[in-house]
């Protein structure tokens, strides 16, 4: 059994993963921000603790996970205000990596997005600018640091439920990146599993190939 904290705990995708998770045997920590979320994290099998982590420091985040294995980013600020996107999506996920490093949980999981990066080509007029530039930032800070690493790239995400079978780095992104959330949740339980994912940025949407099988594919 592993303690896998998940910070941004009440997100749709963070409530199916802790589930997965809790239902492995995994002690799970989820970290939220509005207590009246706990109840609906508790029904998952985790451990609710409230951490506003847009306005904890670092020593903050890093005393909340201490004596945890791993680490999963799925918060987000939901978009709409460049100034709090950039708050959380890029300088507190950098606080959460700088504390994971501080306390000694070298197992981080970036739950970014398909066609994140310094090139991702989105205009500054558009609305999706600020969560563009913030999630490069966090990912390249994520790839420079000394910790265990994986960086998840799922494409558009949707509810339809998981099909357990993804395609990873698809050469014809033009051809739809559709990602069910469900299948992004396995992928991030998959990977804490898999040494050999450690230190890979993962691009997938769901596809024909067993999760396992396409992230262990030579």
């Amino acid at each position: 059994m592993s303690r896998i904290a998940i910070i941004g705990g009440h997100g749709k995708v963070a409530l199916q993963l802790s589930r997965i998770l809790s239902n492995e045997g995994h002690a799970v920590t989820s970290f939220i921000r509005n207590p009246e979320h706990a109840q609906e994290v508790t029904a998952t099998g985790a451990a609710p603790v409230i951490l506003d982590v847009e306005n904890s420091t670092t020593a903050e985040i890093a005393s909340a996970l201490d004596g945890h294995d791993a680490v999963v980013w799925s918060a987000g600020a939901g978009g709409g205000n460049p100034q709090r996107t950039y708050a959380v999506d890029r300088d507190a996920a950098i606080r959460s990596m700088d504390a994971a490093t501080q306390t000694g949980v070298a197992r981080y999981v970036m739950v970014s997005y398909f066609g994140a990066g310094p090139s991702h080509g989105v205009p500054e007029d558009n609305s999706f600018y600020a969560y563009a530039e913030a999630k490069a930032a966090a990912d390249e800070y994520l790839r420079a640091s000394d910790l265990d690493w994986t960086i998840l790239g799922p494409g558009g995400l949707t509810n339809i439920p998981g099909s357990a079978l993804i395609e990873v780095d698809p050469v014809d992104p033009g051809a739809g990146t559709m990602t069910s959330r469900a299948n992004v949740a396995l992928v991030a339980a998959a990977v804490l599993e898999l040494p050999e994912t450690v230190r890979r940025t993962i691009e997938f949407r769901d596809g024909a190939v067993p999760v396992v099988d396409a992230l262990t594919a030579p």
